[in-house]
């Protein structure tokens, strides 16, 4: 194996005042040593990485990194800074760059090295060391570990690193036990870093720390034993924890991974109170379906991530789980409409009146089964909100909310609120303390007692109401779009749709939409054919544009471009994913023109949709469907002239690495997901 770092891979004079300007400079030296074979796709994935979460570090340290098929072998360089560099740390600029590389396929040796050396920069004689060198070769030789003084216990990827008794220990009792959790993105470096925090500040605090860190190369399961005797738990992680039913029973501290980094003696603390007031938390008892990779479980270290970004993880909960009945019950009821027509709505129950051998029987079957499956939207929308805050004692007064909401005619934006609140009622009742022997029956039997009669007063009396006048005020609206305003609402749909592609955004919009289609109107109906026509023009547009010009992709994304036509038909939108998270800054803003385009003209032509998806499939349910494929063709033209345009232009530049063309190679430029 290649050594890590050798003295070209070093400059100890970094000039460049961005991070970006910082990561392409150090990259040109991994070009040059051939270590990277694509500097443009191998940034790509850098800033992909980077976009997910900020890579600066208390103590004046930027860790750029990520894995990439551009990488021949694990890779470091280093670059030191006079005048700082900011990377997004609470602290200040970084004067310690580490643009780490790692091949898509590394192996458990080299996630060892890249692992060994993020717990060494927590040692704040190893940075001194590194601001102090002025020899490019020692530097790299110290980084590479070759320096007795430096050198870090070897541990394997996801190794459970030896408790260390504190002071407690040392004088006879039973010291307080933690079990850790750490895990980010990449599983490169902030994962161990948080593990290295958390020891040292254990062993600062006579505490026994125990940590697992679930790396991108696997992990290492904590023995049970261990998990068993532990007083606390603590998860630092930026994707979610597996497994976590392990520490059902146990208080837990539920932090990003930064966090561990950061202030690992807080979160120390803070494990304590909780395992004094005896504060158990609502673990579920397997993961099921929450890490299914529909977004409704990656917390993103919740607890102290910032509002906005817990809200938008609670609205994603209750979404996620709400389209399936959006998908089943709105084409059930598209299909009865097509069927027997619209007045299929107004038939007598079929549980009375069913014809063999009659279409019109059929279709009121179909209305009826999908109605049914509509009136859970709601319902479901709250309970799942509810569940994504406080996990599985949240979800009765969730649903009890979300039922209610309905029974006010507070709607959609009802049961956004009734999930809210019965998340934030089970929540405050978990940080009740309780005697020991009512713990077994808290989550099944008083806290959803409690809770549900709480949130149920507060929807009937308090808020239930207002609601529902801002929800008959909203449909008023919607019904009297015309013209500009009509327009205007069109475009705001488009961009949210293609912004984010499937993403928070995205399913805003689309949840929005469907939102009206339970008690449809000729306002809601058009939002519904605006939002499903602009989300279908992103993969349509990238298509086009690898059918058009070839040249501009790589041979994968070409293969990519043909699944695309069938995904963008069919309404599914994340059919661009690969595109953007290749070349974020060229597709994106292209989609998002196509869509507002899209939506615009959907909104102006008034088509109507009364299903809730079906891409193309579903033309024959739309008003005015021909004015409506005439939009969804004028936005993915120019959102496909838009991607051809950007990127003929920056294939046109000169590339700084000599690798002009690179374009035309069968290397994907997809960032590899860790």
């Amino acid at each position: 194996m290649s050594e890590l770092i050798t003295a070209e891979l070093v400059d100890l004079d970094l000039s460049a005042a961005t991070k970006d300007a910082a990561a392409r400079s150090l990259a040109e030296r991994m070009v040059a040593a051939h270590r990277v074979t694509d500097l443009d796709g191998f940034l790509a994935d850098v800033a992909a990485r980077e976009a997910q979460m900020p890579t600066g570090l208390d103590g004046g340290i930027g860790i750029p990194h990520c894995r990439s098929e551009h990488v021949t072998a694990p890779t470091l360089a280093f670059g030191r800074s006079v005048a700082g560099i900011d990377f997004g740390a609470a602290d200040g600029p970084a004067d310690l760059v580490f643009l780490i590389a790692a091949p898509a396929g590394a192996d458990d040796d080299h996630l060892t090295i890249l692992s060994g050396l993020a717990r060494r920069l927590m040692d704040p004689e190893f940075t001194a060391t590194l601001r102090a060198g002025t020899d490019p070769a020692a530097v790299a030789a110290l980084i590479r570990g070759e320096e007795p003084a430096q050198e870090p216990a070897a541990e394997e990827e996801g190794a459970v690193p030896e408790p260390v008794a504190g002071t407690a220990e040392a004088a006879g009792s039973v010291p307080f036990r933690i079990v850790a959790v750490t895990s980010c993105p990449t599983g490169i470096a902030h994962t161990y870093m948080a593990a290295e925090s958390l020891a040292a500040a254990g062993r600062a605090e006579g505490v026994e720390v125990t940590v697992e860190t679930q790396g991108s190369g696997g992990f290492k399961k904590l023995d049970p034993t261990v998990i068993a005797a532990a007083d606390a738990v603590i998860w630092a992680h930026d994707v979610e924890v597996r497994e976590k039913a392990r520490f059902r029973g146990k208080p837990v501290v539920d932090v990003g991974v930064k966090a561990g980094i950061n202030r690992p003696a807080e979160l120390i603390a803070e494990a304590r109170r909780k395992a004094e007031r005896g504060e158990i938390a609502a673990v579920p008892e397997a993961d099921g379906g929450r890490n299914s990779g529909d977004g409704a479980a990656d917390r993103s270290g919740a607890d102290h991530a910032h509002f906005g970004v817990r809200l938008r993880t609670y609205l994603m909960s209750g979404v996620s789980y709400m389209v399936p009945f959006v998908a089943a019950g709105g084409l059930l009821i598209a299909l009865s409409f097509a069927i027997g027509g619209y007045e299929t709505a107004s038939a007598k129950s079929v549980a009375d009146h069913f014809v063999w051998g009659e279409a019109d029987s059929w279709a009121a079957l179909l209305n009826q089964i999908g109605s049914a499956a509509f009136a859970f939207l709601v319902p479901v929308l709250a309970g799942y909100i509810a569940y994504g805050m406080a996990d599985r004692p949240a979800l009765v007064p969730g649903f009890v909310g979300g039922s209610i909401a309905l029974t006010v005619n507070a709607g959609f934006l009802g049961g956004l609120a009734a999930g809210l609140l019965a998340g934030a009622v089970v929540m405050a009742i978990q940080r009740v303390p309780v005697h020991a022997t009512l713990r077994g029956i808290m989550p099944v039997l008083v806290i959803p007692l409690i809770a549900s009669a709480v949130v149920g007063f507060l929807m009937f009396i308090v808020v239930g109401k207002p609601i529902a006048s801002l929800q008959n005020a909203l449909t008023d609206w919607l019904n009297g779009l015309s013209g500009s305003n009509a327009v205007i609402l069109g475009v705001v749909l488009g961009l949210m749709m293609c912004f984010d592609m499937g993403g928070p955004l995205n399913k805003v919009a689309y949840a929005f939409a469907v939102g009206g289609l339970a008690d449809p109107t000729d306002g809601s109906l058009k939002v519904m054919a605006a939002v499903m026509a602009a989300g279908m023009v992103p993969p349509l547009a990238m298509a086009l544009a690898t059918t058009v010009r070839r040249k501009l992709f790589t041979k994968t994304e070409r293969e990519n471009g043909r699944a695309a036509w069938v995904l963008g038909a069919s309404f599914i939108t994340e059919g661009a994913i690969p595109f953007a998270a290749a070349d974020p800054l060229r597709v994106i803003p292209s989609v998002m023109a196509g869509g507002a385009v899209t939506g615009a003209l959907s909104m102006a032509f008034g088509a109507t949709l009364r299903a809730p998806h079906g891409g193309v499939f579903v033309v024959p349910l739309i008003g005015e469907p021909f004015l409506y494929l005439l939009a969804i063709a004028a936005g993915t033209l120019v959102a496909t002239a838009l991607v051809v345009l950007l990127k003929g232009a920056r294939r046109a530049a000169p590339d700084p690495a000599g690798k002009a063309g690179a374009a035309d190679s069968d290397d994907s430029r997809v960032p590899v997901a860790a």
